[in-house]
C-alpha cells in the first residue's frame, strides 16, 4: 500500500471573540488527526466526526490505494489564534484532550468572567453619569443589539454591555491576573483528562510559534558601512516550543504556555499588558512552582533576560504587528523528517476575511458610505487608531504566499534535476566501485570503503565545478559553527556576532580548511575539517536515501515488508545519531566555555565542539545499522538503494548550489488553503455575517453572550469540518479522488454527527441546531 503523508502548518489568525469560533476549527483539526492515528494504529474507531474522518481515511485507501496520514506538525498563531495554537499543539504531542479548552471558551470568555474585580461597578449608581451612555449603547431603537441579536438574549447582551460601560474608565476593564489564572486551570484539566497517544510519528518534530508585541521595544544592533553599527529598537517577538516526538508525556510546562498564551492575546485596551511579574504574582497565590523559570525567560526574552530585564519586559497583542505569522512557519519547513511522499499544506484560519473594524462618525452612525470628492480626509483620532489597529493588523498576506511559491519553484526545478542526472549518477557509481559490489554483502567496512571511492570519483567529474561545491560547503559549516558559538556564548551585539564569525574564519584558514583548489578534492585540510564538521552533509545524505526508500521499495513492496521496514528504520537510527547534534541544548559546559572564549582562541572552541560531537564514532555506528539492513534487502532493492546513498555526492555537488546550502527535506511543493467563514457554502452561503455573531461590537461581540459563543462555536466545528474533508480528498490523484456526490455525503453525516454529539451541551442555541438539522437535510 503506498503511503502519503499530509502535513499540515497551521497559521491562525488574531479575532478577539472569535476565537470561539477558531477554536471549533482547532477542534476539528484535533479531531482529524485522532482519526488518523488510530486508522494507521489499526484500532477501533471513535464517534462523531472523529469516526467520518476514519471512514473518509479507509475510503480513499480503497479507492486511490493511498494509504493517508494527517499530520497538523507546524503552528503558527497570534492572539486569539495564538491562545487556540498553543492549546491544540500540548493535545497533539501529548495526547491530552482538547475539550477543556472549549469550556474554557464556552464558560469563561465572557464579560462577567473576564472584568478585573477591581473594575466591577460596586453598586447600582457607581458612575451614575455614565448612564445616558449606557443607554445610547443599548436602549436606543434599532441600535445594533435590537438589529442583530435574538429577542430572548437582547437582556443578557444589555445586562453586560451596561456593566462593561459602567466599569472603570481610562483603564482596561479585563483582568490580567484573572485571564492568566483561567489559562493554567485549562492546562491543568487537560493534564487531568483522559490521555490517548501522541497524534504525531515518534521522533517527529511539532514547532509552535506565537507572535507577541515588546511595548517598550529593546534595542537592536545593525551593522552599516558609516556608521558602523547604528541602535534601532525592535518591537517583534515570537514565542517557539519545539518537541520531537520522544517524551509524549510534555510538551512545555503548562507555566510556560500560559506565558505563551496569556502574552499573545494582551489586546491593547482590554488587557492590561502583560509581564513577568503577573505571572510570578498569580503562581505565588497559587503556591506553584516554575522551576524552568530562567531557562525560559533566557530563550523567550532573549534580549531582556541578557541585560537583567525580563520582569521589566512589556508585552502585548501579537496581533498588534504580526497578524498573519506566516514567515514563522515557513522557517520551521527546514530539517523537516521525510519518510513518505508529503503533500505539504499551508492552512491559514482567517474567521473574518475583508471584514473591518466598524467606524462610527460623529452622530455615532456606521460609517459606510462610499467616499465623494469632497468627503474630508480621515481625522485626528481616526487616523491614531487606525494606525494602531487594522492597518497593521490586516494587511494582505501576498508577500508570505508569494515566499511559499518561490520555496516551491524551487523543489520542482531540484526534482528535474534530479531525474535527470540519476540515470549518469548511477553509471558513475558502477564506474567507480564495479558492478560487482551488489554480489557482496555489505559490511560497515566494506560500506567505508565504497563511500570513500565514489567520494573521489564525484569530486574528479566535477573538474572546476568541484571547488566552488567546496567552498559553498564549507561556507556553510562556518557560519553554522560561528552561529552555534555565538549563541552558547550569551553574546548578543552584532559587533561581537561579527566578531566570532571573524575569528572562526580565521581559525578555518590557519589550518588550510580552505584550500579547495584541487579538484579531487584530496587536500588533507580540507578533508580533516570536512570529517570532524560536515554535519549538514551527513543528515542531507540519510534525508535523501530515506526519500529514495520512500519514491522505490516502500511503493513497490509488499505491506509490511520487513526487510523495507528494517531499511527504513536503519536510515532513520543513522540520521537520529546525528541530528541530536543539531541542537544547541547537546552541547555541555566543555564547550560552552570555549565558546565565551572564541574571540581569543577560536580553534579550542572548533575542537571542544569537534569532540563533544564525535563524528566519527556515529559514522561507525550508522555504517553497522546501514550495512546489516543493505544485506538484508533482496538484490533488486539493494542495488536501488546502495546507488542512491554511494551517489549521493554527485547529487549533493549538483544541488547544494541551487539551495544555497540550506537543507531541503520536503521533496514536494508547497500548497495553501483558507478555512473561513467564505469558504463554507454546504450549509449556508455568505460571509462571517451570516453565520457569526462575534463579529459584533468590532469583534468583541461573543464576550457578551453565552448564545454568541456556542454559535460561533458550533459553526467553527461545521465549517472546519467542511474544509478538512475537502483538503484530505485533494491530497491523492484526480483520478482516484472521491466523487463530489460522495463526498457530500460524508460531509452531511459529519455535520449531522456534530449537532449530535454537541446538542446537550449548546443548550442556548436549540433553536439554531434546529434549523441547521432542516437545512442539511
Amino acid at each position: 500500500m503506498k503511503e502519503r503523508e499530509l502535513r499540515l502548518a497551521l497559521v491562525c489568525y488574531g479575532g478577539i471573540s472569535l476565537a470561539v469560533y477558531m477554536h471549533g476549527i482547532t477542534k476539528e483539526v484535533w479531531r482529524l488527526a485522532r482519526a488518523s492515528r488510530a486508522f494507521h494504529d489499526h484500532v477501533p474507531a471513535s464517534d462523531g466526526s472523529e469516526a467520518v474522518y476514519r471512514q473518509v481515511l479507509e475510503a480513499i485507501e480503497a479507492e486511490s490505494g493511498i494509504r493517508l496520514r494527517v499530520m497538523p506538525d507546524i503552528i503558527a498563531g497570534a492572539s486569539a489564534g495564538g491562545i487556540n495554537g498553543i492549546f491544540l499543539a500540548q493535545a497533539i504531542e501529548t495526547g491530552q484532550s482538547l475539550e477543556p479548552l472549549t469550556d474554557l471558551w464556552l464558560d469563561n470568555a465572557d464579560v462577567d468572567r473576564l472584568l478585573d474585580p477591581d473594575a466591577r461597578p460596586a453598586r447600582a449608581l457607581t458612575k451614575f453619569w455614565a448612564t445616558p451612555l449606557v443607554w445610547m449603547a443599548a436602549r436606543r431603537p434599532g441600535d445594533a443589539v435590537e438589529r442583530t441579536v435574538a429577542p430572548d438574549t437582547r437582556e443578557e447582551v444589555r445586562m453586560k454591555l451596561s456593566r462593561f460601560i459602567r466599569s472603570r474608565w481610562f483603564e482596561p476593564p479585563f483582568g490580567g491576573d484573572v485571564f492568566t489564572g483561567m489559562l493554567i486551570d485549562a492546562f491543568d484539566a487537560m493534564e487531568a483528562s483522559e490521555r490517548g497517544p501522541a497524534l504525531l510519528p515518534e521522533g517527529h518534530p511539532l514547532d509552535l510559534f506565537v507572535t507577541v508585541t515588546d511595548f517598550e521595544g529593546h534595542p537592536q544592533s545593525l551593522n552599516l558601512n558609516s556608521p558602523p553599527q547604528v541602535i534601532e529598537t525592535e518591537h517583534r517577538l515570537s514565542i517557539g516550543f519545539r518537541a520531537r516526538g520522544r517524551d509524549a508525556r510534555a510538551f512545555a510546562d503548562p507555566v510556560e504556555l500560559s506565558f505563551a498564551a496569556r502574552a499573545t492575546a494582551s489586546f491593547p485596551g482590554a488587557f492590561p499588558p502583560f509581564t513577568v511579574r503577573e505571572m510570578d504574582r498569580v503562581l505565588k497565590r497559587r503556591h506553584r512552582s516554575w522551576p524552568t523559570r530562567d531557562a525560559f525567560l533566557a530563550r523567550a526574552l532573549p534580549r531582556h533576560a541578557a541585560r537583567g530585564t525580563a520582569e521589566d519586559a512589556v508585552l502585548i497583542d501579537g496581533s498588534v504587528l504580526a497578524n498573519a505569522p506566516f514567515a514563522q512557519a515557513i522557517g520551521a519547513l527546514r530539517n523537516r523528517p521525510s519518510r513518505r511522499e508529503v503533500d505539504r499544506r499551508f492552512v491559514y484560519i482567517d474567521p473574518k476575511p475583508g471584514h473591518r473594524s466598524i467606524r462610527l462618525n460623529r452622530e455615532g452612525e456606521q460609517e459606510d458610505a462610499p467616499r465623494g470628492d469632497d468627503a474630508p480626509l480621515p481625522g485626528f483620532f481616526r487616523t491614531i487608531f487606525g494606525a494602531l489597529s487594522d492597518i497593521p493588523r490586516e494587511q494582505p498576506i501576498r508577500d508570505n504566499l508569494e515566499a511559499i511559491d518561490r520555496h516551491s519553484a524551487r523543489i520542482r526545478r531540484m526534482r528535474r534535476i534530479l531525474d535527470a542526472l540519476r540515470p549518469g549518477i548511477e553509471a558513475e557509481v558502477e564506474g567507480a566501485v564495479g558492478r560487482m559490489l551488489f554480489l557482496d554483502r555489505p559490511t560497515p567496512a566494506r560500506l567505508s570503503g565504497w563511500r570513500a571511492r565514489a567520494q573521489q570519483r564525484a569530486a574528479g567529474a566535477a573538474g572546476f565545478a568541484f571547488p566552488a561545491y567546496g567552498h559553498l560547503k564549507l561556507s556553510g559549516i562556518v557560519e553554522s559553527l560561528s552561529d552555534l558559538l555565538f549563541r552558547l556564548s550569551g553574546e548578543e551585539s552584532a559587533m561581537m556576532r561579527e566578531a566570532y564569525r571573524q575569528a572562526v574564519w580565521s581559525e578555518v584558514r590557519a589550518r588550510g580548511a580552505d584550500q579547495l583548489g584541487e579538484a579531487n578534492g584530496s587536500a588533507s585540510g580540507p578533508v580533516d575539517f570536512f570529517r570532524a564538521h560536515d554535519l549538514a552533509f551527513r543528515i542531507r545524505r540519510l534525508r535523501y536515501v530515506a526519500r529514495r526508500l520512500a519514491e522505490t521499495l516502500e511503493l513497490e513492496a509488499e505491506s509490511d515488508d520487513p526487510t523495507v521496514q528494517a531499511m527504513h528504520d536503519a536510515i532513520y537510527g543513522a540520521l537520529a545519531l546525528y541530528a541530536e547534534c543539531e541542537d544547541a541544548d547537546f552541547h555541555g559546559e566543555a564547550v560552552v566555555a570555549a565558546a565565551k572564549a572564541v574571540p581569543t582562541d577560536a580553534g579550542a572552541a572548533l575542537d571542544a565542539v569537534a569532540d563533544a560531537r564525535g563524528l566519527k564514532a556515529r559514522d561507525d555506528a550508522a555504517d553497522e545499522m546501514l550495512a546489516e539492513a543493505f544485506a538484508a534487502l533482496p538484490k533488486g532493492g539493494r542495488r536501488t538503494m546502495l546507488l542512491a546513498y554511494l551517489g549521493f555526492p554527485f547529487t549533493d555537488i549538483a544541488t547544494l548550489p541551487l539551495l544555497q546550502g540550506d537543507t531541503l527535506d520536503e521533496y514536494d511543493p508547497v500548497k495553501v488553503d483558507r478555512i473561513s467563514p467564505e469558504d463554507c457554502s454546504a450549509i449556508r452561503a455568505g460571509s462571517a455575517d451570516v453565520t457569526l455573531k462575534g463579529i459584533e461590537f468590532n469583534n468583541f461581540g461573543a464576550f457578551f453572550s453565552r448564545a454568541y459563543r456556542e454559535n460561533d462555536y458550533l459553526w467553527g466545528r461545521l465549517h472546519g469540518v467542511e474544509r478538512l474533508l475537502d483538503i484530505v480528498n485533494s491530497a491523492t490523484p484526480v483520478a482516484s479522488r472521491l466523487s463530489p456526490e460522495r463526498l457530500a455525503d460524508y460531509r452531511r453525516a459529519a455535520f449531522l454527527a456534530i449537532l449530535e454529539e454537541e446538542e446537550s451541551r449548546l443548550s442556548h442555541v436549540a433553536d439554531l441546531i434546529a434549523s441547521l438539522r432542516k437545512e442539511i437535510g
